[in-house]
């Protein structure tokens, strides 16, 4: 596949998404919220990161045309990041995306203790918006084509490529 890369994927920002050991190595995730590969992948990752073998970084990459409610459900994680949530929100839309509606996400709000109030204005506000739209554009500049794409040891990995790369992290 040709590069597309218009700029190099950023590093790590303070406002990043990382679970997993600092010294670990690091994998960084595009992801749709509403993609069952990327929910496959992310409890992969969550056994990778349990056992020490990765440092895991998630970044949105709703696929609109594909995923409907990817974007919604992308922003639904970010105003559960702002009450400390993130992960708790990421594993539940990935587990259930089946039922990305908006009751459905006042629920899991609900249920991880969030105050929906604040949950829902900041899930429909600008600064969420332009941090879901932040992760999105800056994926597309590094050459982001598809969710999931990983990149390890600074190339993008998809597709049948990223069970290589994850057999490799397990031997570490």
């Amino acid at each position: 596949m040709a590069d597309l890369r218009s700029a190099p994927l950023p590093e790590l920002a303070a406002d990043d998404h990382v679970r997993g050991a600092a010294d670990a190595p690091l994998v960084i995730e595009y992801g749709d919220l509403e993609c069952p590969h990327c929910a496959a992948l992310a409890l992969q990752a969550r056994a990778l990161v349990a056992d020490g073998a990765v440092r895991w970084a998630y970044r949105h990459f709703p696929l609109r045309s594909t995923h409907p409610r990817a974007w919604q459900a992308a922003c639904a994680s970010e105003a559960a990041a702002l009450q400390g949530a993130f992960w708790e929100m990421h594993d539940a839309l990935l587990g259930d995306q089946g039922r990305l509606e908006d009751p459905h996400l006042w629920q899991h709000a609900e249920t991880l203790g969030l105050d929906l109030q604040r949950f829902e204005a900041d899930r429909r506000g600008e600064a969420v918006q332009e941090r879901v739209a932040r992760d999105f554009n800056a994926g597309v500049r590094a050459g982001v084509v598809t969710a999931p794409t990983v990149f390890w040891e600074g190339r993008a990995v998809h597709g049948e490529g990223l069970r290589a790369v994850l057999a490799k992290l397990r031997r570490h």
